[in-house]
């Protein structure tokens, strides 16, 4: 087939046509040609701009650019370079200006126009501007890296990229944190000597920056300077400028007594500054700059395995590196910098796999470096659980690394087990508590009759010895009923006789004795006197938790509650004998006569034991309890327990019995808390098969199952079988969005209530009350694998016809942050490589017919770019393809797509990306079009005509009740992997109308906004709706009236339906500028100024709509080319109150007519002027609107520029805080539209906008004026006295003088602008740690004390100055009393013998003492100002009273009386006084006379014999007339008493009966024996024996034997001793058991207790065995890893070998001697720096790893790795 030159074959227009699909498909909705290359950067060094062209491919204007930028050359031109705009400036010192030549210098940092090229004539004040726009690349600002490019001014970062905002941190690191450097601050001071000319100031180390040191006296700066090869210099900086020291620029300033030297750094060599000493004053040199960081750690890679195999670890190190040098150094350099924290060592598992079989030795590799191996570590352990009778204690045990610093880290246990963990628990206290013993029972207090008889109980410790500890309700009882049955011959007694005995005082005193200890315990002291002299009374004590202080020896009382166990009794009942007239009492002092005539009588009933019950248990160990029965003893009869005396009952008596094992049965633990709290649950238990072998021991056996021959009780159980409240379900997580470089998963939540019978009940998420768990989460964290990552393609290679196109491509991988890194080609190697060229087309070079031309060319579709908003129902609606529809629901909806050049029958549709065919709901028909038959939720998405290789799109949006959007059914699924991280949150108002945020219309979640494609409009449409309110129910509800009613064309209906229209028409590009507009003002304003453009909009639509009746839109077919706003233009004018409106455009005006074509009509835009630095105060400020302005006193003028560009012309207005301004002569408007405010003032402070309106729209800029000056404090003039108030409040400036422990408040408000800040100190130094400060300055001081009484300041600052405030705070406290004095304890505890101590109180004391005594008063009081004290005596001064008589001690605390005498009675009193109060003290003091008198003769000490004697009765008297407590008479002289006899007569005869004697049998049975006799005492005192007949009246004769140790014989019985195969214990010593077993001599086996009696034999001993002769051997030390250093390290091999075979046997043999250590250090010598030498012996295997190239492995082996 012939071709025509020049045109295409059907192959190439194949490809034709398949390039341009393919490039639509890459480029979108774009008609540009790929970007060109890059042009030659305009500068080749000190930072360029370089563009890029492309070529639109359209017929019409394409959005967009069509050059690009960005930087190039950004490294620093040589200083011979010289500066780039002086360069231009000095271009044209040889073209004349004027007339005359010039040469000219450069103008910098012109506010105005820092891109113009301004220049100075040199020697003149001449400046002009040379050129409008300065090359691209100048630098706008010198101390900036802005650009300017193509005249405007560009935002360059210190990253080089054009609109990067990063900034350098003061280390000189883009974007840093200022980690890798310090501030280093100070100031030296001189001393001028006549022996030196000059002093080293400081040493400023390489790469320093911002240094600034300033001179301040006669003396002179000089510099040294050393560069890193060695090279020295001076400078002695004898002239101001500046110079280039070392390539480093330094600024030196010199005035005449300051020098000031400064640098931006960073110093390319070390600095020295020295000061040359000019006069002898002293001077001062401050210097301020920021060091590097030059040595930081590094961390190495991980060490060789610690073993071969079988397991072991690995770890890595850190090495101090040298940044300047890059050169390992010592350690100490990075300790040198506590910015720098060694980073902790890493371990690893290595070498797991097992060790060979012959071969079970691990061969441990030493490290380069030194690291101990972990070990396990203990806590102390704690306090035994029991003091007594065996406990346990407890510890934790960790396993730990200490690093080379020596700190101790805790690490996973598995690194320690290699060594035996400790144990965790180990018993205590085994030793028996201590237990009550009871010694004899007296004899009975009387001779006939009902009687008390007393024994002494002690508690006994494990040693033997009388201490505390029992328990109190164990304790066996003290005194007990005890009856003569000898007949009494008088009247019976009330009650028991009491006696008072010796043994009876004795067993009160240690009836509790407790001794302090180191444990906290309750300490009771001894019992008070009877309350009453007779009778029944009662008796206190003081009970005190106290604790013995070790260190100290000292005893210090606690509160009760740090003492554990029941506290002791404080009171108790008492008898202290019967009262006159009703039995006799007993003195102490007269218990030794009374001993001597009792004797013991055997009641005639008494207790006994009778058999026992039956056995607890059946088996394991029970108990039998011993059956106490009343007996008559003569009888042995059983007789009524209320004949024996209740109080003799024996003890309980228990025995074992039943010893034998249980049968197995089932036992079972707790059941587990239930699975569920409601719904249904279930609960667990365990159940066992349990063999009980001792219930004594708890000693049980668990069996199988089948053991147990009972069912097997349920371990599962149902529980809580109620409804759930609601709660939140989640689903399994979904598959990550992607694998790699980090990806997000998304999950459904359900709202759901677990019924009672399981199941599950779906509900709405309101009934949900807890927060909704979260739905996405990221995934996928990990390095992606290397892949092709293609560029953009280069412009085609032709401009008409065919040619190629080319792109680059590069290997890529992705990190787990998401971040591509390029990498090597060959790691894609075994990737498939995209193509990196293609066909592209163009049209073609030839003129074609027009047929042909026709023929060629491609297919295109007529869209157009409008936003529809349906208001009212409307049965059928028709749209062009490109716009977007908010539509009402049940509309009918065609959406057509013009195309020139396709057939229409061609065209496919589809939606949201999937094909869309005919259905019952929708029609494809096949003229173009789709029809959608009455809009459904599920009809919302995007519709896409598809006519060949061109497409466009239509977007449907369905409007919902209240005005709120429909969701669609699809986007709910995806709306959680869309939102990716947009949470239920309501969207702040500067988010709200910005494009990709949509609100979710629903009820349930009506704040919800997500990220859509085509929702860039849905915020400004949802306002919109909202302004115009009409609401879809009124809607609703009005057409179906209208449908109801018959007669629907009235005059009222149809004005009504022609003034509401039924669809608005908007332009995008208007959209576009409403956005826009909103997003440029600030945050607060946002959502007030969009509530106000879109009512704007709303009213310009409304009155610019067509008519209502042309409901189907086909005017868009017919005009393509419309303005923004349908059909009508308007003005916007200002009212009286500053509200722009709109009226109407007179159109006969020619001078106000408007072209209608769309190019002519421009939106206002306010011009914002950049301006990085703010605007410097001065008397006259001229200001662009939008930067903020502060105003100074001296300001006389303000004027705020606001400049505006639109078509038609915009109409400027200015409003301030919302409000119309009001002008005046001082507030005006100027001819260009600015705002002009002379001698402004603070009224003037607000916030200023500027609005500039046309019909097309608005847009508005603000700009806030603020006055600025030194802060103000508020201080109070009035000082402030509140001694009465617990809380105060005060502002600053005052004295506050305030109560103790009161909360105090110091108020400092301060004013200013800028804000201040506030500091506070205290006596100009820190505050105390209870004294708060909060953000508004104000200081909060809780639980005020003494310390914090002082001077506090108040010191605010800005920029404009400080000012301080004071406040001196005074504490006072009036005077209290203060019983607890220790002072005053402390006087009282050394008082003499005969000394009464008594304190005063405010109530008053009353004290009685007798005549003669001293007396010592106190006065307990305390305050602040310490208060005076004055005594007083009966109202009157004591000194006018007494005289010499008295002594005031103790700083007047304490009033002493020596000797006092009736005379001295009466009222003492002392009074306490400071400033704040007075309080006063009273003590009554009485005089009384004590004596003793002999009163009347007490009973007889005998009922019969010869030794009864009968004693007078001492009393004491008081003022000889009141009998009181004998205790008041101690001291006092006691008459003379002698006994009387009496009860001289024979004694009734009695049977009298001796001790038991020992029985003669151990076991077996045996009789021990008494005598037993009958005995009469006359009344001469001799004791006769009588026959046994005479004492028959007496009762039954006494046995005088019984039976004793009838328990079965017992012994030990040992087997032989078993071989010796224990573990060793020395050298060829070993272990051997035997078994020990407890046996009747009939072979029956009993348990251990009852052989207790012998001593049982050993069970172990020592044997000599030959397995257990070894020992450790140890190999020789490897070779040191290192020659010199701090890292050389070396091992050993140990192992445990048999002396005689010389074999290696396992080290548990060894373990009874300690083992040789493996490994230690060595070499420890300092290396020589010079000398090039291998310090570690793996330089062979680094050598062969290549690992050389590594700068750690090179140091180490430097000779191995020389050359390489």
């Amino acid at each position: 087939m012939e071709t025509i030159p020049g045109y295409c074959t059907d192959h190439e227009l194949l490809l034709f046509f398949s390039s341009r699909a393919a490039r639509s498909e890459e480029d979108g909705d774009s008609q540009w040609d790929a970007w060109g290359p890059w042009s030659e950067c305009s500068r080749t060094c000190g930072g360029g701009a370089s563009y890029s062209l492309r070529r639109c491919l359209s017929s019409r204007n394409c959005e967009g650019l069509n050059i690009r930028y960005r930087t190039c050359s950004s490294v620093d031109c040589p200083l011979e370079a010289g500066d780039f705009r002086a360069q231009q400036c000095s271009a044209h010192n040889d073209v004349k200006y004027q007339g005359q030549y010039y040469d000219w210098l450069p103008i910098y940092n012109d506010p105005d126009k820092p891109c113009a090229l301004k220049c100075l004539a040199k020697g003149t004040a001449l400046v002009v501007e040379l050129a409008p726009k300065v090359l691209d690349g100048t630098r706008c600002y010198t101390e900036a890296l802005h650009m300017c490019i193509s005249g405007n001014c560009q935002v360059v970062g210190c990253d080089h990229k054009l609109g990067s905002h990063a900034k350098e941190d003061n280390c000189g690191v883009c974007s840093g944190n200022g980690s890798t450097c310090r501030l280093v601050r100070g100031q030296y001071r001189s001393q001028a000597s006549s022996n030196k000319l000059d002093d080293t100031v400081i040493a400023i180390p390489y790469g320093s920056r911002h240094v600034r040191i300033v001179l301040k006296g006669l003396d002179h700066l000089h510099l040294e300077t050393m560069t890193l090869l060695g090279h020295k210099g001076e400078n002695s900086l004898s002239s101001p400028g500046i110079f280039s020291i070392e390539n480093t620029s330094v600024e030196f300033q010199k005035f005449p007594e300051k020098e000031i030297l400064r640098t931006n750094g960073p110093l390319s060599a070390d600095f020295t500054v020295k000061i040359q000493h000019v006069g002898t004053a002293d001077n001062t040199v401050q210097f301020f700059f920021y060091q590097p960081i030059i040595h930081q750690w590094r961390e190495t890679d991980f060490f060789p395995c610690s073993v071969t195999c079988g397991g072991g670890y690995q770890l890595t190190s850190a090495e101090c590196y040298d940044l300047r040098s890059e050169r390992m150094v010592s350690d100490q350099y990075c300790h040198y910098y506590p910015e720098n924290v060694k980073p902790k060592p890493k371990l690893q598992e290595c070498s797991m796999d097992p060790c060979p079989a012959s071969d079970g030795y691990k061969q441990i590799i030493p490290f380069d470096h030194f690291h101990p191996l972990p070990r396990w570590d203990s806590s102390p352990w704690t306090a035994c659980s029991s003091s007594c009778g065996g406990g346990a204690q407890l510890r934790t045990v960790s396993c730990v690394e200490e690093d080379i610093h020596g700190e101790v880290n805790n690490v996973e246990e598995w690194k320690c087990m290699y060594i035996q963990k400790f144990p965790v628990m180990q018993p205590c206290n085994l030793f028996d508590c201590p237990k009550w013993l009871a010694q004899e029972w007296s004899p009975c207090t009387v001779t006939c009759g009902q009687g008390l008889r007393y024994r002494v109980v002690l508690c006994i410790d494990h040693r033997g010895l009388h201490a505390g500890g029992c328990n109190s309700k164990t304790k066996p009882h003290v005194k007990e009923e005890c009856v003569v049955t000898v007949p009494c011959y008088k009247p019976k007694e009330k009650l028991p006789v009491e006696a008072k005995l010796p043994w009876y005082k004795q067993a009160q005193e240690l009836e509790e004795l407790l001794v302090v200890s180191e444990e906290p315990s309750f300490i009771p002291q001894p019992w008070s006197p009877c309350s009453t002299t007779c009778g029944v009374g009662t008796q206190g004590r003081k009970v005190t938790c106290q604790v013995l202080l070790s260190f100290s020896q000292s005893v210090e009382d606690l509160p009760d509650d740090e003492c554990e166990g029941t506290k002791p009794q404080t009171e108790r009942a008492c008898y202290t004998g019967p009262c006159s007239g009703e039995t006799v009492e007993y003195d102490l002092e007269e218990a030794d006569l009374l001993s001597t005539n009792l004797q013991d009588f055997d009641e005639l009933y008494d207790w006994d034991y009778e058999g026992f019950t039956e056995c607890s248990e059946s088996c394991a160990g029970g108990v039998q309890e011993a059956i106490v029965v009343c007996l008559n003893k003569q009888t042995r009869e059983t007789v009524d327990e209320s004949l024996c005396i209740i109080h003799r009952r024996p003890p309980q008596l228990l025995k074992v019995c039943n010893l034998g094992p249980c049968p197995p049965r089932w036992e079972f633990g707790k059941w587990s808390a239930c699975s569920s709290s409601c719904g249904v649950g279930l609960q667990t238990r365990d159940v066992f098969c349990v063999h009980l072998l001792s219930r004594e021991s708890d000693e049980t056996a668990i069996l199988g199952d089948k053991n147990c021959p009972q069912l097997k009780p349920d371990n599962v159980q149902a529980c809580n079988p109620f409804n759930c409240p609601p709660d939140w379900h989640s689903e399994g997580w979904q598959q990550c969005s992607q694998n790699c470089g980090g990806g997000v998963q998304i999950r459904r939540v359900h709202c759901k209530q677990r019924m009672a019978d399981g199941s599950f009940l779906d509900l709405a998420e309101e009934f949900c009350l807890t927060r909704k768990p979260d739905v996405h989460r990221v995934c996928g964290n990990v390095d992606c694998p290397t892949e092709w990552l293609p560029s953009e393609w280069l412009q085609c290679s032709t401009t008409c016809g065919e040619g190629t196109q080319r792109r680059d491509v590069v290997c890529r991988k992705m990190g787990r942050d998401g971040i591509s890194n390029t990498r090597n080609i060959s790691d894609c190697s075994n990737l498939p490589r995209p193509p990196m060229l293609r066909l592209c087309s163009f049209t073609p070079c030839a003129r074609l017919n027009r047929k042909e031309y026709k023929h060629q060319q491609g297919p295109h579709i007529l869209s157009l770019r409008k936003v529809y908003v349906q208001l009212r129902k409307e049965r059928k609606l028709q749209f062009t393809t490109g716009g977007l529809a908010y539509l009402l629901p049940k509309t009918s909806v065609v959406i057509r797509c013009p195309v020139r050049r396709f057939r229409k029958s061609m065209i496919t549709w589809e939606k949201d990306g999937k094909h869309l065919s005919s259905s019952s709901h929708v029609t494809v028909t096949n003229f173009g079009y789709i029809k959608i038959n009455r809009l459904k939720p599920v009809n919302i998405g995007t519709y896409t005509c598809v006519a060949g290789p061109v497409h466009d799109n239509f977007v449907i949006k369905i409007i919902g009740s209240n005005n709120k959007l429909i969701e669609s059914p699809s986007s709910s699924k995806q709306e959680e992997a869309i939102g990716k991280g947009i949470s239920n949150e309501a969207v702040s108002p500067k988010d709200k109308y910005l494009p990709g945020l949509r609100m979710n219309g629903s009820k349930s979640d009506k704040n919800r906004f997500f990220i859509n494609n085509h929702s860039q409009y849905d915020g400004i449409i949802l306002k919109l709706l909202e302004i115009k309110d009409w609401s879809r129910e009124s809607l609703d509800s009005r057409e179906s009236q209208e449908s109801t009613e018959k007669d629907f064309t009235s005059a009222e209906d149809a004005s009504m339906e022609s003034t509401i229209p039924l669809t608005y028409v908007i332009d995008e590009e208007r959209l576009d500028e409403v956005s826009r507009a909103i997003s440029r003002q600030p945050d607060d304003l946002k959502d007030v100024y969009a509530t106000h453009i879109i009512a704007q909009l709303v009213a310009e639509i409304s009155k610019w709509q067509p008519d209502a009746n042309e409901s189907k839109l086909k005017h868009e077919e017919r005009n393509t080319d419309t303005s923004s706003v349908e059909l009508s233009f308007h003005k916007i004018t200002i009212d009286g109150h500053g509200v722009p409106r709109l009226s109407s455009v007179d159109w006969s005006n020619p001078k106000e007519s408007i072209h209608a074509s769309k190019d002519s009509f421009k939106a206002p835009v306010i011009l914002q002027k950049t301006n990085d630095k703010v605007l410097p105060l001065s008397a006259e400020i001229i200001a662009d609107v939008g930067h903020t302005v502060l105003l100074a006193h001296w300001t006389h003028t303000l004027v705020l520029r606001c400049e505006a560009e639109g078509n038609p012309k915009p109409v400027i207005s200015w409003t301030k805080n919302g409000q119309m301004l009001k002008y005046s002569y001082r507030i005006k408007i100027l001819p260009d539209q600015a705002l002009q405010i002379l001698a402004p003032n603070e009224s003037d402070v607000g916030v200023y906008t500027c609005t500039a309106t046309s019909p097309i729209g608005l847009d508005s800029l603000s700009s806030k004026v603020a006055v600025t000056g030194k802060p103000v404090i508020r201080v109070s003039k009035h000082d402030l006295v509140n001694i009465n108030s617990t809380s105060v409040s005060v502002d600053i400036g005052s004295v506050v003088k305030a109560r103790l422990r009161a909360n105090i408040t110091i108020m400092c408000q301060v004013n200013g602008v800028p804000e201040p800040t506030v500091i506070w100190t205290k006596d100009h130094g820190p505050l105390d740690p209870n004294v708060q400060h909060f953000q508004n300055g104000s200081l909060s001081i809780i639980n005020v004390t003494l310390a914090n009484q002082g001077l506090y300041t108040c010191q605010a600052s800005n920029a404009f100055g400080q000012v301080t405030a004071t406040t001196a705070l005074v504490l006072q406290d009036p005077p209290r009393a203060y019983p607890e004095s220790k002072d005053l304890m402390r006087v009282f505890a050394v008082t003499g013998y005969n000394v009464h101590t008594v304190l005063a109180t405010v109530p008053g004391t009353k004290e009685v003492l007798s005549s003669g005594s001293t007396v010592v008063v106190g006065c307990p009081v305390k305050g602040h100002p310490k208060p005076s004290i004055s005594w007083l005596y009966n109202g009157k001064a004591i000194s006018t009273v007494f005289g010499q008589e008295h002594q005031i001690l103790a700083s007047q605390h304490i009033l002493q009386i020596p000797k006092i005498t009736k005379g001295l009675r009466g009222d003492y009193s002392c009074i306490a006084e400071n400033e704040v109060g007075s309080l006063t003290l009273k003590v009554t003091v009485e005089i009384a006379e004590y004596e003793w008198l002999i009163g009347e003769l007490k009973p007889c000490s005998a009922p019969c014999g010869n030794k009864g004697l009968q004693f007078p009765k001492l009393k004491c008297l008081q003022d000889n007339s009141i009998e009181v407590d004998k205790s008041h008479c101690k001291g006092r002289p006691q008459p003379d008493i002698h006994g009387v006899t009496c009860n001289t007569r024979d004694c009734p005869p009695r049977w009298i009966v001796s001790s038991w004697s020992l029985c003669p049998q151990r076991c077996g049975g045996g009789t021990r024996k008494r005598l037993v006799s009958c005995q009469k005492v006359t009344a001469a005192g001799i004791l006769l024996d009588l026959a046994p007949d005479v004492c028959a009246q007496s009762g039954k004769k006494p046995a005088d034997s019984h039976t004793c140790n009838r328990h079965s014989c017992s012994e030990w019985v040992t087997s032989n001793w078993g071989q010796c195969n224990g573990r060793c214990v020395g050298l060829r010593l070993g272990i051997q058991h035997r078994h020990i077993l407890c046996r009747a001599q009939n072979g029956t086996k009993l348990p251990f207790q009852q052989c207790n009696s012998s001593t049982r034999p050993l069970s172990t001993q020592n044997c000599t065995s030959d397995v257990c002769t070894v020992q450790w051997r140890s190999s020789s030390w490897t070779p040191c890893t290192s020659s010199c250093g701090n890292y050389g390290f070396q091992s050993r091999r140990v192992e445990c070998v048999h002396l005689h075979t010389n074999k290696q046997v396992r080290e548990q043999f060894c373990l009874w001697k300690q083992r040789p250590v493996t490994w230690q250090r060595c070499n420890i010598i300092p290396c020589e720096k010079s000398e090039c030498r291998d310090t570690t012996r793996y330089c062979e295997m680094v050598k062969r790893l290549k690992l050389c190239l590594l700068s750690q492995y090179k140091l180490r082996c430097c000779e191995s790795c020389r050359g390489i």
